[in-house]
């Protein structure tokens, strides 16, 4: 089964979407093997995370910070590592965090030096650097170790991101139309475009999202959906696969091309926080290591959407 948390019981929503009955196969997953019981360091748990699936090289993912062979003593889980959550952490007695996005403001965290915000103007890049600096002397005086795991959780199946977004939807898998590596297409009961925004709205309140954005005609009916993976859940990068409305993170769309194309086009676009689309995932991620490495206690810090709704 899919962890309680995403299992819904309830026939049907009050926009007619099927809510998940079933689950995924997802057991293989959960089932601890030999080697689980040679994870005792950070190192080990970063081999652990990579066994989980093959990803192209390079990868993000790796051991951000911290000594490779620091003994494990209890582990954290968030989608990013901003300073807040690293304190509740160590609060918390976490000394090692798998987290999904980069702590120190690049793509590519300590290994970059050139992309990013290092290409801006030097009064800001020197701000940047120096709150980098400042975090990571925290980070090792607490003693404290961070792994990325975000290449692998992308392109995992079935517990990966854009299906543990699917599912937080009330999606299963046997929804699913069309699909690519890190996108898939759902089929959903016919209804109005604003109908679908205000389900995945109702639906994603559980991540603190308080609403989501809407382009394109209302009235149009959609009867499926595009559900991809962070940044890569392009509009214009996953048109081929023709869902009726897509869903976006504001992180991969401007104003002026895909949400302007939208209205023009009156196609339904649904834009959501980053944050927002890979909580699930990371949730799932958790609730892995929690049964795989039982021996560990694991936190999970949720977080969700990454803004403030202020009015």
């Amino acid at each position: 089964m899919l962890r309680r948390h995403f299992v819904k019981t309830t026939a049907v929503c009050t926009t007619g979407i099927p809510l998940v009955t079933g689950s995924l196969s997802v057991e293989h997953l959960f089932k601890a093997n030999n080697l689980d019981t040679e994870v005792t360091t950070v190192a080990g748990l970063n081999k652990f995370l990579r066994s989980l699936t093959e990803v192209k090289e390079p990868s993000v993912d790796r051991i951000i910070i911290g000594d490779q062979n620091l003994k494990i003593r209890k582990i954290g889980t968030c989608w990013l590592p901003d300073w807040n959550t690293l304190k509740k952490a160590v609060e918390k007695g976490v000394n090692i965090m798998v987290v999904h996005e980069p702590a120190f403001y690049t793509h590519w965290d300590l290994d970059n030096t050139t992309g990013d915000f290092y290409k801006a103007p030097e009064h800001a890049k020197n701000q940047y650097i120096a709150l980098l600096e400042e975090k990571k002397k925290w980070i090792l005086e607490n003693n404290l170790a961070i792994i990325r795991c975000h290449d692998v959780l992308d392109k995992l199946g079935e517990i990966g991101i854009p299906f543990a977004l699917g599912a937080a939807l009330g999606l299963q898998e046997s929804d699913i139309l069309r699909s690519e590596t890190f996108y898939n297409v759902y089929r959903v009961k016919p209804q109005k475009g604003a109908e679908m925004a205000g389900y995945v709205a109702k639906s994603l309140k559980q991540f603190n999202q308080p609403g989501v954005m809407f382009y394109g005609d209302e009235n149009r009916v959609v009867s499926s959906i595009g559900v991809g993976t962070g940044c890569i859940c392009d509009p214009i990068q996953f048109s081929h696969l023709e869902p009726d409305l897509f869903i976006a993170i504001s992180d991969s769309v401007n104003t002026w091309i895909q949400t302007s194309f939208a209205n023009d086009s009156g196609k339904p676009l649904v834009v959501i926080d980053h944050g927002t689309a890979e909580e699930a995932g990371m949730k799932l991620l958790s609730e892995l290591l929690q049964k795989r490495l039982p021996w560990f206690e694991t936190i999970h810090f949720n977080q969700g959407c990454s803004f403030k709704w202020i009015t």
